[in-house]
């Protein structure tokens, strides 16, 4: 079973380059990649044009703007700032103020060891003295250490897009996006809108009960997996056989017919072959049916545990989007089904007949 460390580094791991996300972009699916990756992968291709998913082959258009126009994956960025964050020593922080007035210069800037709350700045002992006594009240001031970091991370994903000021409060049903108060003043007051925390309970079961429906899914194509192969097996069984009898004809004929001999045997290998070829046909929409399934749960649940409110509303609506395409997709329709293959060997007494060595004969069998 998976551990919570090792699903976070999944989640935060470039399929493309295996590295840790740079700049991270969502597609339609929800998987993520590097936005240099996908720019690498799709290099032969123009905008607007439809290309499909590197994982799961699920086509969408390239946006007019380019591949930077794709949404920021900001759960993904989020789980990011969390891991660095972890490891991240504050022996490497330097004062933000001091940096500011050496304009960068090394010269006289001290370590940063309190954090505002307030103003979102880091800064030394010294620096942090006028934060204490503003007219307006003093400031919130915090230890620099690995829980802030953590803290501040939170708090950086709750701030609305449009006003940076602002926690989003609010979630508009009509636009589909979390809004703060000032949205909702400007331009959300005719909309329906609930509170984020009530609309993520709502959101998070509807998710849910898709995951459960989904993870049923999995298993049955499991299932089918398994039967496929024994499917499979079956049939090698008796091509092997038909091969067996194929050539004890073949030494009862001894020369006269060894030229035939070489003929059948290669239409078995030919039926074989494109049964090969069936079987790995259907075993692929199996596999890509799974990385979808198990992509989607293995998001959905690191969402639904680790997220805030305001990162299920977020996603909620691709997620379930997502989620009745999985569902949609009847991969369990597909099924092999393989070639009946026999061998009818010649009368050896007639060795005079064209047909010394019998036939191979192919047709599709059924399984009950």
């Amino acid at each position: 079973m998976a551990t919570a460390s090792s699903v976070t580094t999944d989640l935060t791991t470039c399929p493309i380059c295996l590295e840790v996300f740079n700049n991270p972009k969502s597609l339609p699916c929800l998987h993520a990649f590097c936005l240099k990756c996908l720019e690498g992968y799709f290099k032969d291709k123009c905008l607007g044009d439809e290309v499909p998913c590197p994982m799961c082959r699920k086509e969408f258009q390239i946006p007019a703007d380019g591949l930077a126009g794709l949404q920021h994956h900001f759960f993904v960025q989020r789980l990011i700032d969390a891991r660095n964050a972890s490891s991240k020593s504050t022996d490497e922080e330097a004062c933000e103020v001091c940096l500011e007035m050496n304009e960068g210069s090394s010269k006289e800037i001290k370590k940063a060891t309190i954090c505002c709350i307030d103003c979102r700045q880091k800064l030394c002992e010294r620096c942090s003295r006028p934060h204490r006594k503003w007219a307006g009240g003093a400031h919130q001031l915090k230890p620099l250490g690995a829980e802030l970091e953590q803290e501040l991370i939170q708090l950086r994903g709750s701030y609305c897009d449009k006003h940076k000021d602002e926690q989003v409060k609010l979630y508009c049903y009509e636009c589909d996006e979390n809004i703060c108060v000032l949205c909702f003043a400007v331009k959300h007051r005719q909309h329906e809108t609930a509170e984020i925390q009530e609309v993520a309970k709502t959101l998070a079961r509807r998710i849910d009960s898709h995951n459960q429906l989904l993870l049923s899914k999995v298993h049955n194509i499991r299932k089918m997996s398994k039967e496929k192969e024994k499917k499979r097996n079956e049939f090698l069984k008796q091509a092997n056989k038909v091969e067996s009898e194929i050539k004890v004809t073949e030494k009862q004929l001894h020369e006269i017919v060894h030229n035939q001999a070489v003929e059948q045997l290669d239409e078995v290998e030919m039926i074989k072959a494109e049964d090969a070829k069936n079987a790995e046909a259907v075993e692929e929409s199996y596999q890509l049916a799974l990385v979808a399934m198990e992509s989607f749960h293995t998001y959905s649940r690191e969402l639904l545990d680790k997220g805030r409110p305001s990162d299920v509303t977020r996603a909620a609506s691709e997620l379930l989007k997502r989620a009745t395409e999985l569902l949609d997709n009847d991969v369990t329709s597909v099924q092999y089904w393989p070639s009946h293959v026999t061998f009818t060997p010649a009368d050896v007494t007639q060795v005079k007949r064209s047909n010394m060595i019998g036939k191979v004969a192919a047709g599709t069998r059924y399984f009950t």
